[in-house]
């Protein structure tokens, strides 16, 4: 059930976060979730698309360095406590979180969806699942 997140490499200076949102914006590619970590020189864009193939095609096409990585989506509540809860599973599961961003939409305004890099994939949605808590898929990514 991993979504799919594309890690997009930019050089750190103006008007190259445009160029790459230009290519999405041409070609149709709707983002669903953006965190953006910089260095100096560097940047990394990770996005969370309604289309993978798409986007990653165009990407390349457009001379883009980038790669295919897979996260974990988990829908939250909206509440105290909602995070904590997902984060003591994943200890509880002695699963690493390498990073995480979160975004809110579509129709689960009372919800928060969080995207988590981890050591192990499969085994953060185990943990996860088994204590009833929502997975998103790609495809509910892809409308959310």
């Amino acid at each position: 059930m991993a979504i799919k997140q594309i890690s997009v490499f930019l050089e750190n200076k103006p008007g190259t976060l445009l160029k790459m949102t230009g290519v999405l914006a041409e070609n149709k590619i709707d983002m669903r979730a953006l965190s953006l970590a910089e260095t100096k020189d560097f940047g990394i864009v990770r996005l969370i698309v309604d289309d993978v193939y798409t986007a990653s095609t165009v990407l390349k096409d457009k001379n883009f360095i980038s790669i295919l990585t897979d996260v974990v989506g988990v829908l939250i509540p909206d509440e105290p406590g909602g995070l904590d809860k997902v984060l003591r599973v994943l200890a509880g599961a002695n699963i690493n979180v390498e990073y995480m961003y979160a975004f809110l939409g579509g129709r689960n305004l009372n919800r928060a969806c969080m995207i988590f890099r981890v050591g192990d994939s499969r085994a953060a949605e185990s943990a996860l699942g088994a204590k009833g808590i929502k997975l998103l898929s790609q495809e509910e990514i892809a409308t959310f």
